[in-house]
Protein backbone atom coordinates (compact mmCIF):
# COMPACT_ATOMS: atom_id res chain seq x y z
CA UNK A 1 0.00 0.00 0.00
CA UNK A 2 1.21 3.50 -1.23
CA UNK A 3 1.31 6.40 1.15
CA UNK A 4 -1.22 8.26 -1.06
CA UNK A 5 -3.83 5.51 -0.53
CA UNK A 6 -2.74 5.46 3.14
CA UNK A 7 -3.40 8.67 4.33
CA UNK A 8 -6.62 9.04 3.09
CA UNK A 9 -7.89 5.89 4.26
CA UNK A 10 -6.90 7.14 8.31
CA UNK A 11 -8.71 10.22 7.74
CA UNK A 12 -11.60 7.91 6.63
CA UNK A 13 -10.82 5.66 10.01
CA UNK A 14 -10.74 8.84 11.94
CA UNK A 15 -13.92 10.02 10.29
CA UNK A 16 -16.06 7.05 11.51
CA UNK A 17 -14.16 7.13 14.97
CA UNK A 18 -15.74 10.94 15.10
CA UNK A 19 -19.21 9.06 14.18
CA UNK A 20 -18.36 6.72 16.78
CA UNK A 21 -18.39 9.07 19.26
CA UNK A 22 -21.13 11.16 18.02
CA UNK A 23 -23.60 8.22 17.87
CA UNK A 24 -22.78 6.97 21.11
CA UNK A 25 -22.41 10.42 22.51
CA UNK A 26 -26.08 8.93 23.86
CA UNK A 27 -24.49 5.98 25.60
CA UNK A 28 -22.38 8.37 28.03
CA UNK A 29 -24.21 10.98 29.08
CA UNK A 30 -28.06 9.97 27.99
CA UNK A 31 -28.26 8.54 31.84
CA UNK A 32 -26.79 11.75 33.33
CA UNK A 33 -28.76 14.09 31.68
CA UNK A 34 -32.45 12.05 31.92
CA UNK A 35 -31.83 12.60 35.66
CA UNK A 36 -30.87 16.35 35.32
CA UNK A 37 -27.49 15.98 37.05
CA UNK A 38 -25.95 17.54 34.45
CA UNK A 39 -27.09 20.39 31.22
CA UNK A 40 -26.85 18.51 27.58
CA UNK A 41 -24.56 20.72 27.05
CA UNK A 42 -22.03 20.63 30.10
CA UNK A 43 -22.52 16.42 29.88
CA UNK A 44 -21.50 16.22 26.27
CA UNK A 45 -17.68 18.26 26.92
CA UNK A 46 -17.78 16.07 30.70
CA UNK A 47 -18.12 12.52 28.83
CA UNK A 48 -15.57 13.60 25.82
CA UNK A 49 -12.94 14.97 28.09
CA UNK A 50 -13.05 11.27 29.73
CA UNK A 51 -13.39 9.35 26.19
CA UNK A 52 -10.17 11.33 25.58
CA UNK A 53 -8.58 9.79 28.78
CA UNK A 54 -10.00 6.12 28.30
CA UNK A 55 -7.59 4.67 26.05
CA UNK A 56 -4.99 5.73 27.73
CA UNK A 57 -6.06 3.39 30.50
CA UNK A 58 -6.24 0.13 29.76
CA UNK A 59 -4.36 -1.18 27.21
CA UNK A 60 -4.62 -1.91 23.27
CA UNK A 61 -6.12 -5.48 23.92
CA UNK A 62 -9.67 -4.50 21.66
CA UNK A 63 -7.10 -3.01 19.37
CA UNK A 64 -5.03 -6.02 18.65
CA UNK A 65 -8.56 -8.12 18.46
CA UNK A 66 -9.91 -6.05 15.77
CA UNK A 67 -6.22 -5.67 13.74
CA UNK A 68 -5.69 -9.56 13.67
CA UNK A 69 -8.98 -11.42 15.19
CA UNK A 70 -11.52 -10.64 12.83
CA UNK A 71 -10.39 -11.22 9.35
CA UNK A 72 -6.90 -12.60 7.54
CA UNK A 73 -4.72 -9.30 7.04
CA UNK A 74 -3.15 -10.95 4.30
CA UNK A 75 -5.81 -10.11 2.29
CA UNK A 76 -6.75 -6.16 3.38
CA UNK A 77 -6.51 -3.92 1.15
CA UNK A 78 -7.05 -0.21 0.25
CA UNK A 79 -10.56 -1.33 -1.47
CA UNK A 80 -11.36 -3.93 1.36
CA UNK A 81 -10.90 -1.23 4.35
CA UNK A 82 -12.36 1.88 2.33
CA UNK A 83 -15.69 -0.61 2.17
CA UNK A 84 -15.85 -1.88 5.42
CA UNK A 85 -15.77 1.96 6.95
CA UNK A 86 -18.64 2.70 4.48
CA UNK A 87 -20.90 -0.08 5.82
CA UNK A 88 -20.18 0.85 9.00
CA UNK A 89 -20.29 4.74 8.33
CA UNK A 90 -23.85 4.38 6.07
CA UNK A 91 -25.09 2.29 8.80
CA UNK A 92 -24.51 4.41 11.92
CA UNK A 93 -25.60 7.21 9.84
CA UNK A 94 -29.10 5.15 9.16
CA UNK A 95 -29.18 3.98 12.46
CA UNK A 96 -28.55 7.86 14.05
CA UNK A 97 -31.13 9.47 12.05
CA UNK A 98 -33.82 6.94 12.94
CA UNK A 99 -32.78 7.69 16.68
CA UNK A 100 -32.23 3.80 17.07
CA UNK A 101 -29.09 3.35 19.97
CA UNK A 102 -27.13 -0.12 17.61
CA UNK A 103 -23.80 -0.88 18.17
CA UNK A 104 -20.81 1.39 15.74
CA UNK A 105 -18.73 -2.11 17.22
CA UNK A 106 -20.95 -3.90 15.37
CA UNK A 107 -21.35 -1.92 12.56
CA UNK A 108 -17.67 -1.90 12.01
CA UNK A 109 -17.12 -5.36 12.80
CA UNK A 110 -20.15 -6.33 10.42
CA UNK A 111 -18.19 -4.01 7.56
CA UNK A 112 -15.01 -5.87 7.92
CA UNK A 113 -16.76 -9.33 7.66
CA UNK A 114 -18.63 -8.29 4.88
CA UNK A 115 -15.81 -6.86 2.67
CA UNK A 116 -13.63 -10.15 4.06
CA UNK A 117 -16.29 -12.33 2.75
CA UNK A 118 -16.26 -10.28 -0.92
CA UNK A 119 -12.49 -10.46 -1.39
CA UNK A 120 -11.35 -13.45 0.44
CA UNK A 121 -14.85 -16.00 1.52
CA UNK A 122 -14.86 -18.17 4.29
CA UNK A 123 -11.03 -18.77 4.95
CA UNK A 124 -10.56 -15.37 5.49
CA UNK A 125 -12.75 -15.27 8.36
CA UNK A 126 -11.20 -15.71 12.06
CA UNK A 127 -14.40 -17.79 13.49
CA UNK A 128 -12.61 -17.70 16.47
CA UNK A 129 -12.62 -13.92 17.39
CA UNK A 130 -16.15 -13.12 15.21
CA UNK A 131 -17.27 -16.15 17.40
CA UNK A 132 -16.52 -13.85 20.64
CA UNK A 133 -17.89 -10.99 19.20
CA UNK A 134 -21.32 -12.73 18.43
CA UNK A 135 -21.08 -14.33 21.87
CA UNK A 136 -20.60 -10.80 23.98
CA UNK A 137 -23.76 -9.28 21.71
CA UNK A 138 -25.32 -11.57 24.62
CA UNK A 139 -23.32 -11.58 27.01
CA UNK A 140 -22.47 -7.74 27.50
CA UNK A 141 -25.96 -6.79 27.67
CA UNK A 142 -26.90 -9.54 30.31
CA UNK A 143 -23.84 -8.54 32.41
CA UNK A 144 -24.58 -4.56 32.51
CA UNK A 145 -28.56 -5.92 33.47
CA UNK A 146 -27.10 -7.99 36.28
CA UNK A 147 -24.99 -5.76 37.71
CA UNK A 148 -26.75 -3.09 37.43
CA UNK A 149 -29.58 -4.92 38.93
CA UNK A 150 -27.32 -6.16 42.23
CA UNK A 151 -26.20 -2.68 42.61
CA UNK A 152 -29.61 -1.41 43.16
CA UNK A 153 -31.02 -3.76 45.44
CA UNK A 154 -27.86 -2.78 47.24
CA UNK A 155 -27.85 0.77 47.17
CA UNK A 156 -31.66 0.57 48.15
CA UNK A 157 -30.72 -1.65 51.33
CA UNK A 158 -27.68 0.78 52.30
CA UNK A 159 -30.12 3.82 51.80
CA UNK A 160 -33.64 2.52 53.11
CA UNK A 161 -33.63 4.44 56.27
CA UNK A 162 -32.32 7.32 54.62
CA UNK A 163 -34.52 10.13 53.78
CA UNK A 164 -35.69 10.16 49.62
CA UNK A 165 -33.99 14.18 49.94
CA UNK A 166 -30.80 13.40 51.08
CA UNK A 167 -30.80 9.94 48.79
CA UNK A 168 -30.99 11.75 45.44
CA UNK A 169 -28.84 14.65 46.67
CA UNK A 170 -26.02 12.65 47.46
CA UNK A 171 -26.35 10.00 44.21
CA UNK A 172 -26.55 13.87 42.29
CA UNK A 173 -22.88 14.12 43.05
CA UNK A 174 -22.11 10.37 42.69
CA UNK A 175 -23.54 10.19 39.70
CA UNK A 176 -21.05 12.79 38.21
CA UNK A 177 -18.13 9.86 38.82
CA UNK A 178 -20.34 7.28 37.61
CA UNK A 179 -20.58 9.02 34.10
CA UNK A 180 -16.86 9.41 33.91
CA UNK A 181 -15.86 6.07 34.75
CA UNK A 182 -18.76 5.44 32.05
CA UNK A 183 -17.35 7.38 29.81
CA UNK A 184 -13.77 5.91 30.93
CA UNK A 185 -14.45 2.77 29.74
CA UNK A 186 -16.68 3.99 26.47
CA UNK A 187 -13.36 5.35 25.48
CA UNK A 188 -11.22 2.22 26.27
CA UNK A 189 -13.72 -0.08 24.47
CA UNK A 190 -14.52 2.07 21.20
CA UNK A 191 -11.53 4.17 20.29
CA UNK A 192 -9.75 0.81 20.22
CA UNK A 193 -11.73 -0.47 17.22
CA UNK A 194 -10.39 2.46 15.10
CA UNK A 195 -6.72 1.99 16.07
CA UNK A 196 -7.32 -1.67 15.38
CA UNK A 197 -8.50 -0.53 12.08
CA UNK A 198 -5.30 1.78 11.31
CA UNK A 199 -3.09 -0.96 12.73
CA UNK A 200 -4.44 -3.26 9.87
CA UNK A 201 -3.63 -0.56 7.61
CA UNK A 202 -0.45 0.22 8.70
CA UNK A 203 1.00 -3.75 8.53
CA UNK A 204 -0.55 -4.30 5.07
CA UNK A 205 1.21 -1.55 3.97
CA UNK A 206 4.45 -2.71 5.66
CA UNK A 207 4.62 0.08 7.30
CA UNK A 208 5.00 -1.76 10.35
CA UNK A 209 5.25 -5.05 11.27
CA UNK A 210 2.17 -7.45 11.92
CA UNK A 211 3.42 -8.20 16.18
CA UNK A 212 4.19 -4.52 16.60
CA UNK A 213 2.62 -2.32 19.51
CA UNK A 214 -0.11 -0.03 18.57
CA UNK A 215 1.87 3.38 17.99
CA UNK A 216 1.46 6.18 19.72
CA UNK A 217 0.58 8.61 17.21
CA UNK A 218 -2.62 6.35 16.57
CA UNK A 219 -3.76 6.05 19.99
CA UNK A 220 -3.44 9.87 20.35
CA UNK A 221 -5.43 10.47 17.32
CA UNK A 222 -8.53 8.34 17.76
CA UNK A 223 -9.24 8.96 21.11
CA UNK A 224 -9.12 13.09 20.13
CA UNK A 225 -11.46 11.84 17.27
CA UNK A 226 -14.03 9.82 19.69
CA UNK A 227 -13.90 12.70 22.26
CA UNK A 228 -14.34 15.39 19.35
CA UNK A 229 -17.72 13.27 18.38
CA UNK A 230 -18.71 12.73 22.08
CA UNK A 231 -18.20 16.72 22.22
CA UNK A 232 -20.83 17.26 19.24
CA UNK A 233 -23.25 14.83 20.48
CA UNK A 234 -25.57 12.60 19.21
CA UNK A 235 -28.82 14.41 20.48
CA UNK A 236 -31.68 12.15 18.46
CA UNK A 237 -30.49 8.98 20.74
CA UNK A 238 -30.57 10.83 23.88
CA UNK A 239 -34.05 10.89 24.49
CA UNK A 240 -34.42 6.60 23.41
CA UNK A 241 -31.94 5.89 26.19
CA UNK A 242 -32.28 8.47 28.48
CA UNK A 243 -36.14 8.54 29.05
CA UNK A 244 -37.79 6.04 26.69
CA UNK A 245 -36.89 2.73 27.73
CA UNK A 246 -37.14 3.31 32.14
CA UNK A 247 -37.46 6.51 33.51
CA UNK A 248 -34.20 7.07 35.54
CA UNK A 249 -33.31 9.21 39.50
CA UNK A 250 -29.80 9.66 40.20
CA UNK A 251 -29.53 6.71 42.23
CA UNK A 252 -30.65 4.75 39.05
CA UNK A 253 -28.40 6.46 36.70
CA UNK A 254 -25.34 5.49 39.40
CA UNK A 255 -26.28 2.08 39.34
CA UNK A 256 -26.55 1.98 35.61
CA UNK A 257 -23.46 3.61 34.65
CA UNK A 258 -21.51 1.91 37.01
CA UNK A 259 -22.53 -1.61 36.07
CA UNK A 260 -21.76 -0.32 32.80
CA UNK A 261 -18.28 0.96 33.89
CA UNK A 262 -17.23 -2.12 35.07
CA UNK A 263 -18.43 -4.02 32.92
CA UNK A 264 -16.41 -2.05 29.86
CA UNK A 265 -13.55 -2.13 32.02
CA UNK A 266 -13.43 -6.27 32.33
CA UNK A 267 -14.08 -6.58 28.89
CA UNK A 268 -11.56 -4.26 27.62
CA UNK A 269 -8.80 -5.64 29.48
CA UNK A 270 -9.82 -9.47 28.01
CA UNK A 271 -9.44 -7.71 24.18
CA UNK A 272 -13.95 -8.20 23.77
CA UNK A 273 -14.96 -5.44 20.94
CA UNK A 274 -18.31 -5.34 23.17
CA UNK A 275 -21.08 -3.29 22.37
CA UNK A 276 -20.96 0.36 24.84
CA UNK A 277 -24.61 0.81 23.66
CA UNK A 278 -25.48 -2.83 24.50
CA UNK A 279 -24.37 -2.85 27.67
CA UNK A 280 -25.67 0.47 28.76
CA UNK A 281 -28.68 -0.33 27.85
CA UNK A 282 -28.78 -3.62 29.56
CA UNK A 283 -28.05 -2.10 32.53
CA UNK A 284 -30.72 0.81 32.26
CA UNK A 285 -33.03 -2.10 31.76
CA UNK A 286 -31.94 -4.08 34.73
CA UNK A 287 -32.26 -1.00 36.84
CA UNK A 288 -35.92 -0.41 35.84
CA UNK A 289 -36.25 -4.17 36.54
CA UNK A 290 -35.95 -3.58 39.85
CA UNK A 291 -37.91 -0.77 40.65
CA UNK A 292 -40.82 -3.07 38.72
CA UNK A 293 -40.99 -4.94 35.78
CA UNK A 294 -43.78 -2.40 34.38
CA UNK A 295 -41.03 0.79 34.75
CA UNK A 296 -39.67 -0.99 32.12
CA UNK A 297 -41.26 0.02 28.26
CA UNK A 298 -40.52 -3.52 26.79
CA UNK A 299 -41.93 -2.19 23.20
CA UNK A 300 -39.29 0.33 23.07
CA UNK A 301 -36.31 -2.03 24.55
CA UNK A 302 -37.22 -5.30 22.15
CA UNK A 303 -37.39 -2.46 19.05
CA UNK A 304 -33.29 -1.11 20.23
CA UNK A 305 -33.13 -5.45 20.49
CA UNK A 306 -34.30 -5.86 17.02
CA UNK A 307 -31.97 -2.80 16.09
CA UNK A 308 -28.81 -5.00 17.73
CA UNK A 309 -29.54 -8.30 15.93
CA UNK A 310 -29.88 -6.58 12.39
CA UNK A 311 -26.46 -4.15 12.49
CA UNK A 312 -23.65 -7.20 11.62
CA UNK A 313 -25.54 -8.20 8.72
CA UNK A 314 -26.70 -4.87 7.57
CA UNK A 315 -23.41 -3.25 7.88
CA UNK A 316 -22.38 -6.29 6.48
CA UNK A 317 -24.18 -6.00 2.84
CA UNK A 318 -23.47 -2.33 2.98
CA UNK A 319 -19.67 -3.09 2.83
CA UNK A 320 -20.39 -5.82 0.09
CA UNK A 321 -22.13 -3.52 -1.91
CA UNK A 322 -19.66 -0.69 -1.11
CA UNK A 323 -17.12 -3.47 -2.42
CA UNK A 324 -18.66 -4.34 -5.85
CA UNK A 325 -19.25 -0.13 -6.52
CA UNK A 326 -15.44 0.21 -5.67
CA UNK A 327 -14.46 -2.48 -7.88
CA UNK A 328 -16.91 -1.01 -11.21
CA UNK A 329 -15.99 2.38 -10.81
CA UNK A 330 -11.79 1.98 -9.89
CA UNK A 331 -9.28 2.01 -12.74
CA UNK A 332 -8.10 -1.25 -13.86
Amino acid sequence: MELHWLIPLILVALFFDFLNGFHDAANSIATVVATRVLSPQFAVFWAAFFNLVGPFCFGTHVASTIGKGIIDVSIVTPHLVLAALSGAIVWNIVTWYYGLPSSSSHALIGGLVGAGLYDGGLAAMKMQGIGKVVLFIFVSPLVGFLLAGVIMVIVAWICRRRAPYKVDQGFRKLQLLSSALYSIGHGTNDAQKTMGIIFMLLVSGNFIAAGSAIPGWVIVLCSLAIAMGTAFGGWRIVRTMGSRITRLNPCGGFCAETAGAIALFGSSLMGVPVSTTHTITGAIVGVGTTVRYSAVRWRVATRVVWAWVITIPASAAIAMLSQVIIHYVSPR
